[in-house]
C-alpha cells in the first residue's frame, strides 16, 4: 500500500511563504520511478494542478498562476517531494494534495494513481 503524507500547511499572511513536504512510502512503491505533483482544491472549485516534477527532477511544469512564485523539487534519497511557496496570495488558499504516478502525462491529466490526504493552506489578506 502506498502512502503519501503531506505536511507544512498552515495560516500565513499575504506575501508570506510556506514549504510543503510530501513523504512517500510503501513496500512496493519506487519513489524514484514516479513523477510527483502538487494539486489544490479550493472550496466550491474543482481540483487543479499546481506543479509537477518528473522522476529525475529535470522536468517540471507549473500552473500559470504560480509560475515565478512556487518551486517544486524532490529528494529521491528521502522519498520526499517539496513545494516552496513564496509571495502567497489569498487565491492560493486551498487544500493541497500530493500525488504520484509513473507517467508524467497522467499527472498532467489530473489522473494520478496515488493521492495524499491533503494539507490546508490559508492565506489571509
Amino acid at each position: 500500500q502506498v502512502q503519501l503524507v503531506e505536511s507544512g500547511g498552515g495560516l500565513v499572511q499575504t506575501g508570506g511563504s510556506l514549504r510543503l513536504s510530501c513523504a512517500a512510502s510503501g513496500r512496493t512503491f519506487s519513489f524514484s520511478n514516479n513523477a510527483m505533483g502538487w494539486f489544490k482544491e479550493a472550496p466550491g472549485k474543482q481540483r487543479e494542478f499546481v506543479a509537477l516534477i518528473n522522476w529525475s527532477g529535470i522536468s517540471t511544469d507549473y500552473a500559470d498562476s504560480v509560475k515565478g512564485r512556487f518551486t517544486i523539487s524532490r529528494d529521491n534519497a528521502k522519498n520526499t517531494v517539496y513545494l516552496q511557496m513564496n509571495s502567497l496570495k489569498p487565491d492560493d488558499t486551498a487544500v493541497y494534495y500530493c500525488a504520484a504516478d509513473r507517467k508524467f502525462i497522467n499527472m498532467q491529466r489530473l489522473a494520478p494513481e496515488y493521492w495524499g490526504q491533503g494539507t490546508q493552506v490559508t492565506v489571509s489578506s
